[in-house]
């Protein structure tokens, strides 16, 4: 982000830190039973690779024993803390409820900072029957560095064990003895504006240890002399006929004896099997090539070609390789990969545009964030990617917090692209961002970040997903850093686009990046979208949103205390801890005042709820919704954008289309109407009616209908156009311009759009409330974060509408883990009013939501006589054994349950 605040924020920061240095409160316990101590079998067997199943850690304050006696089998670790095998510190602790719930209220604020700035012991266990094989100790994700212990000897200092991305392996075959071993690390606190590792920016209040620990697995590796390392496939595929793919297969193999040896390297990919013998001197390396000229089964006809969700399906290939000594297994190495081309030039106009397998896309993305104290669940990953999926997003980008491996197959198996990259607002950038946070770097941080990148690029490459990596964010590296990163990307084969940053930068080398960072990342009006100018839809906009997304009540009383609650519909001006540690983003006042503006000042919490949603829904609809209209422009086209952000890291009150608990409001559901498939919109700079169609194949035959209407549910205007067509791709149809002046029509009134196939089959449904009075943006005083509004859209109409009755109708059925719950709804309403944005919640029987949740529509609005039928599919397991039941509120519908057994 283009974060100018964060000077201001970071001494804030450095203020609450001094606030809360005091004693921790997590040392031994002498009545604590500690659990057993996490021991790791290893097996014999060469080509093998075993992760520590976790560890013992305790700050080095409270240990006085020497190294060489921590980091030896047998050491008495009474009185530690359980870890997992990839565990901050501070996840640690929390785990062994050391702190109350850092989610709920002001909680984190309590917790010392003082005690995360001395170095922790990380000890693990790991036993091995047969020392006759070698044994090597891989990992990266050490935040920040460590010295590296083994049966009592250091291994590797701190020097040379720095950064969270760098990669690291250790020959430990001479100090590993039958039995019982020890590896332990001294993890050295985390800095990110001094060190190459990650941060927070402005997303969240950070977590007090600064993520110090070990977020990776840390890796036991068995084989012979001979070892297999960076085995991976450069792809390149015929395009656009997608006929034919050459497949080259690579691979390091090493000799790690002292003579020398000749191996044999064997191979296949599905029926494809290949072979060759390799002469190693003693302590050689060499790299191992096949190619479709020695291998012709490397040359495939008919590929099985992977593509993003919704543009065709995803397979993978998996690579197998081995090498052997006269006939001994000594190693081998596995690899999944995808067949896909991916180019992103710059267009006409300078902006980047994607193209899969010869086809464009608009990117349509949001922005990720990991769990604060990056804790990993495999589960709650997947759980966040179908949610996406579910939106009609087809990318994700991350911006630092590069996840675990497991991150990416899942993002290859869903189809989901992604976007990984270095951040901004700290060490990453400190060398080319002026006075914005982040240390100049010194001779040492050069050969640090060119040995990050060797190691993402080589973890990443093969994964059909990525499809690019944005060397800077905000600012662009100087020459020298440029060329560190491409060296290191050239090495590791990289074969998908290199972007030179988020913002609109340029590195020496790779030229402009073809994105842009204009914001907003505060309240906008939903028009603002429509301008082709700032953060509107044109260009690649690479981070942007109107900000706050207030969660749902539930969420709400979840995360903040009666007495936070009512500041936070009372006091637009309070600071709001939720929000962000930023001096700009600090409070909800633009935000709020917008919504008392535009709804009127809320009368209540409920109230003030409400309204957010309504607000959110509008406006994130409208952000995909100008961004797809103009994808397919002449001039000016919008080529990307992604929501910012698409999670939070913690219980937050902005940048988020799902809470930290997975429920969903109006933001989630504004997003989801804008990228339906086959979807017809209203446009708010030219009052045109366009039918958008996101899908492959082209549409001919529909039917488009628009219908006015007043608040009560009068209706003033109506107009009917059939015979609509549209290509696909994103192609868009105008089908008719709504009038600029209706006779009768109120300040406040309602756009029904209705969109049906050449069955009569309705395919989309969009309504709008919309005001006589539009939204006056302040062009000329645009701030690098939003654009003033000084006169709001008037839609206080929309609190005289009638409470209007919607009935419901359910039922629930199980298969094979998951339960489908099917309900209609009908608006049995006496009168003309509709019911708008009527919210449908699966409870269970205490009325607490069942998360995560799948709705096929939400969020509906219904005129008298009326109904849809609706289903939300979730795991059978999350009801807990408890009934489902239906929670139904609106606008102006009164709340009710039903049950849905």
């Amino acid at each position: 982000m283009n974060r100018q605040r964060l000077a201001t924020a970071t001494a804030i920061l450095g203020l609450l830190g001094s606030l809360t240095t005091s004693a921790w409160a997590g040392g031994p316990d002498p009545g604590r039973q500690d659990p057993p101590a996490p021991v790791t079998r290893v097996p014999a067997a060469p080509g093998t690779a075993t992760a520590l199943s976790g560890y013992a850690i305790r700050s080095t304050a409270e240990v006085s024993d020497p190294a060489s006696a921590v980091s030896s089998p047998g050491y008495p670790a009474t009185g530690w803390h359980r870890a997992g095998p990839r565990s901050t510190v501070l996840a640690a602790l929390l785990a062994d409820g050391v702190y109350a719930d850092p989610f709920h209220s002001t909680n984190q604020r309590k917790i010392p900072k003082a005690d995360f700035r001395v170095p922790w012991w990380y000890r693990s266990d790991f036993t091995v029957a047969d020392t006759s094989a070698r044994t090597y100790l891989d990992f990266s994700g050490v935040i920040s560095a460590a010295d590296v212990y083994v049966d009592g000897k250091r291994v590797a200092t701190a020097k040379d064990v720095t950064g969270a991305y760098t990669h690291h392996e250790l020959d430990v075959t001479s100090l590993v003895r039958r039995g019982t071993n020890t590896v332990a690390f001294r993890i050295r606190p985390n800095d990110p504006v001094k060190d190459l590792t990650m941060g927070w920016i402005d997303w969240l209040q950070p977590p007090p240890d600064e993520n110090m620990g070990i977020v990776r697995d840390v890796v036991v590796r068995r084989g012979g002399p001979i070892a297999l390392r960076d085995a991976h496939v450069v792809t390149k595929l015929d395009v656009p006929s997608l006929a034919s793919a050459d497949l080259t297969v690579k691979a390091r193999a090493r000799n790690d004896s002292g003579v020398p040896v000749t191996a044999t390297v064997s191979g296949s990919i599905g029926p494809t099997t290949f072979s060759r013998p390799v002469s190693l001197a003693a302590h050689e390396t060499r790299t191992v090539t096949f190619t479709p000229s020695d291998v012709p089964g490397l040359h495939l006809t008919s590929p099985k070609v992977w593509w993003p969700a919704g543009m065709g399906g995803q397979p993978l290939y998996d690579l197998h390789l081995t090498a052997s000594v006269s006939g001994t297994l000594s190693d081998a190495a596995h690899e999944t990969f995808g067949i896909r081309d991916v180019k992103a030039p710059l267009n006409p106009d300078g902006a980047r545009q994607y193209r899969v397998n010869g086809r464009a896309l608009l990117i349509k993305g949001g922005g990720w964030s990991p769990d604060e104290f990056l804790r990993w669940d495999r589960r709650y990953v997947e759980d966040r990617l179908r949610y996406a999926l579910d939106l009609g997003l087809n990318t994700i980008r991350l911006e630092g917090h590069l996840e675990p491996d497991e991150f990416f197959d899942l993002a290859d198996r869903y189809g989901i692209l992604t976007l990984p990259g270095w951040e901004c607002c700290d060490k990453w950038e400190g060398q080319v961002n002026g006075d914005e946070p982040g240390d100049k770097w010194t001779a040492a941080d050069h050969p640090v970040a060119k040995a990050s990148m060797a190691a993402e690029a080589a973890r990443l490459r093969d994964h059909p997903s990525v499809v690019s990596f944005l060397i800077g964010s905000d600012f662009a590296p100087d020459a020298t850093i440029e060329k560190d990163y491409l060296d290191a990307l050239k090495a590791a084969d990289w074969n998908t686009p290199v972007v030179a940053a988020a913002s609109d930068n340029a590195s020496p080398r790779l030229g402009s990046s073809g994105m842009k960072m204009t914001g907003p990342y505060d309240w906008i009006p939903p028009g603002y979208w429509y301008a082709k100018r700032e953060g509107g839809a044109t260009g690649f906009n690479s981070e942007t949103s109107a900000g706050p997304d207030i969660p749902t009540l539930d969420t709400l009383r979840r995360m903040m205390t009666p007495a936070e609650l009512d500041t936070l519909w009372k006091d637009p001006s309070a600071r709001q801890y939720h929000r962000s540690p930023s001096a700009t983003f600090g409070t909800l006042k633009i935000y709020d005042d917008a919504l008392a503006g535009r709804y009127g000042a809320p009368t209540g919490l409920t109230d003030y709820v409400r309204k957010a949603q309504l607000a959110q829904y509008e406006n994130v609809r409208a952000q995909f919704e100008a961004y797809g209209r103009n994808a397919t422009d002449a001039a000016k086209p919008s080529t990307g954008v992604v929501y910012w952000m698409f999670n939070s890291g913690w219980t937050s009150l902005h940048w988020q289309l799902t809470d930290r608990y997975l429920d969903q409001g109006g933001a989630y559901f504004g997003a989801k109407k804008a990228n339906e498939p086959l979807h017809v919109q209203y446009s708010y700079d030219d009052r045109s009616v366009v039918v958008v169609d996101n899908r492959h194949t082209a549409a001919s035959g529909l039917t488009v209908r628009a219908a006015l209407f007043n608040p009560d549910g009068t209706r003033k205007y109506g107009k009917t156009v059939t015979g609509v067509t549209v290509k696909g791709d994103g192609a868009h149809a105008r089908a008719l311009t709504l009038p600029s002046s209706v006779s009768g029509l109120a300040t406040t009134y309602l756009l029904r759009l209705t969109l049906t196939d050449g069955s009569g089959k309705e395919v989309s449904r969009n309504v709008y409330w919309l005001s006589t009075r539009p939204d006056t943006l302040d062009w000329a005083h645009t701030d690098w974060y939003y654009t003033p509004t000084t006169s709001y859209a008037d839609l206080k109409g929309l609190a005289s509408m009638a409470r209007v009755p919607v009935s419901a109708t359910a039922s629930t059925v199980t298969s094979r883990g998951t339960s489908t719950t099917t309900v209609t709804l009908r608006n049995t309403g006496s009168g003309r009013t509709p019911s708008l944005l009527t919210d449908v919640h699966l409870v269970d029987a205490k009325g607490r939501p069942v998360l995560p949740v799948r709705w096929s529509d939400n969020e509906v609005s219904l005129w008298p006589g009326e109904s849809v039928t609706l289903t939300a599919r979730c795991r059978t397991a999350d009801l807990h054994g408890s009934a489902p039941r239906l929670r139904i509120s609106g606008w102006n519908t009164p709340e009710h349950t039903v049950p849905a057994a």
